[in-house]
């Protein structure tokens, strides 16, 4: 399958972090003799008290400091953007979705919103023709379609996070470090004289500076928080929680002493404010449903079609062996060949096929999960 690169010189918006990834990737393409246009996303969010100096982020004011003295050093126009309302949406979606007993990946979202969303306004406003960004992936044409492929350096792949971008957004994008090693990347970035060289990758979600997703839920929506049990898979009550939303599934953490056993949360009920734990082989699964796929390398399943590949369900997780079946519905299930640990609603699946991403979305439903639930 060929790559998909820019066969002539155009005019490229390059999402700018300030991080050493998007600061070679704009080199790259300016070496390449397009057109290369520095956007930045402000997200209007103050750093907390827990955000350090030297942290790789995306969105703060010393993220936009670094990446216009990037823009400086490759003499490239730079423009910093007030994402401000468009981080809002975001913002409550990751909310919404804890309040919803789903835990969500918020820059899943900020993917198919902003980079390849809202950012690709803006390229269309000053005439660009794609936009760029440094992920660790690539971009490869199956028959008629665009699909996006694991990078080279398969210890920072981002494919997992491009599941979501239609083929009109794919038909616009370029991937430029899809074939580049992490290491690569810096030499570059050292050898271009790029002060961002050994800047530290960011860890966090960028309005979570702190890791701290509960705190977060306590300042942003309060008013959902409230008291409930903790129950066993037979519904007796062994403890208190102050809310639904500051659990997620496979968690240990935070469910109170008592037990010579471990638990781990199996469930979470927000129409009754209910958290369940169980033992380890309840967190088990047979497999998955994605009630709205992105589908990316193949068209939508005929109803039981089936094919053989690879899923991962956290990204992070090891890819691993699967069924794909379609359904009269349009949605997809997964059947996993082995049973996977912690599924969880809200989280993305994306099913592979060797490489390339066939299919991708965020779980609806969990399938045979434990032996009790």
């Amino acid at each position: 399958m060929p790559e998909v690169t820019s066969g002539k010189a155009e005019r490229v918006v390059v999402a700018m972090s300030g991080g050493v990834d998007s600061s070679v990737a704009a080199a790259l393409l300016r070496e390449q003799g397009h057109e290369v246009v520095g956007l930045f996303m402000r997200n209007g969010i103050a750093p907390g008290a827990a955000a350090s100096r030297g942290k790789q982020g995306c969105c703060s004011l010393e993220d936009s400091m670094d990446a216009r003295q990037v823009a400086a050093r490759l003499d490239i126009p730079f423009y910093a953007l007030d994402f401000s309302v468009d981080f809002g949406r975001i913002m409550d979606y990751f909310a919404a979705e804890y309040d919803a007993g789903r835990t969500p990946n918020p820059c899943i979202q900020c993917n198919r919103w902003l980079k390849f969303g809202k950012l690709l306004e803006q390229a269309d406003a000053i005439g660009a023709r794609r936009v760029a960004t440094g992920h660790y992936a690539r971009l490869l044409r199956r028959d008629d379609r665009l699909a996006v492929a694991r990078g080279l350096d398969r210890d920072k792949d981002q494919s997992y996070l491009l599941f979501p971008l239609e083929q009109w957004q794919l038909e616009r994008s370029l991937l430029p470090l899809g074939e580049l090693e992490k290491s690569e990347v810096r030499e570059r970035a050292r050898d271009l004289g790029l002060a961002v060289h050994d800047k530290p990758d960011s860890q966090e979600i960028c309005f979570v500076p702190d890791d701290d997703y509960r705190g977060f839920l306590r300042r942003r929506a309060p008013e959902t928080l409230r008291p409930g049990p903790v129950v066993d898979l037979e519904g007796r009550e062994l403890g208190r929680h102050e809310g639904h939303q500051l659990y997620t599934i496979g968690q240990r953490r935070g469910l109170g002493g008592g037990n010579k056993s471990p638990r781990y949360v199996v469930a979470i009920r927000p129409e009754d404010n209910v958290v369940v734990v169980g033992g380890p082989d309840d967190l088990l699964a047979g497999g998955l449903v994605i009630g709205q796929p992105t589908f990316q390398g193949i068209g939508p399943l005929a109803p039981g079609e089936t094919i053989a590949g690879d899923v991962k369900i956290r990204s992070r997780h090891e890819a691993t062996p699967a069924e794909l079946i379609g359904a009269a519905d349009g949605s997809v299930t997964i059947r996993f060949a082995s049973p996977e640990r912690a599924v969880t609603p809200g989280q993305a699946a994306v099913f592979y096929l060797d490489d390339l991403v066939l299919v991708g979305g965020f779980i609806d439903r969990v399938l045979d999960a434990g032996p009790r639930r």
